[in-house]
């Protein structure tokens, strides 16, 4: 019981040290780079601030990292420093990064519909199709 007191702190204090290297890169980007992540991740905002804050201890879940470094345009070495950092954090996540399908990121240019609510609809509409047809598409 007394381990396990140990190494969470150790396992927190490593999460903060990728965190922080996605943080200073989400904050050298344009604003609203939090919302656009969030929108390719399927997710809300407040998942993003809430990731990429070292505060919080918890962790990235590796499935998005693709999607992060793509959105985000991490530089070589920020992305070659994170990996190090996350390969420490967690040394069993990280070889799902590799396995499996990538994802990317499509950036749609669309009408404004005059509304943000008419708008927000049309985005999750399109977010909604292309989950469920990435889904179809992956079924064997």
């Amino acid at each position: 019981m007394a381990d396990m007191a140990i190494d969470e702190p150790a396992e927190a204090g490593a999460v903060a040290v990728y965190k922080r290297i996605f943080k200073e890169v989400l904050e050298s980007r344009p604003s609203g780079m939090r919302l656009r992540l969030a929108h390719a991740m399927g997710k809300n905002r407040s998942f993003v601030s809430q990731i990429s804050n070292p505060a919080y201890p918890v962790p990235i879940p590796v499935q998005h990292l693709n999607t992060i470094f793509d959105v985000c345009h991490f530089p070589p070495q920020a992305k070659a420093a994170f990996l190090r950092a996350y390969t420490r954090a967690h040394p069993r996540r990280i070889g799902r990064l590799t396995e499996g399908a990538h994802e990317r990121t499509l950036t749609l240019h669309l009408p404004d519909l005059g509304s943000s609510k008419r708008n927000a609809e049309l985005d999750a509409l399109l977010q909604e199709f292309a989950r469920r047809l990435s889904a179809i598409m992956r079924e064997k």
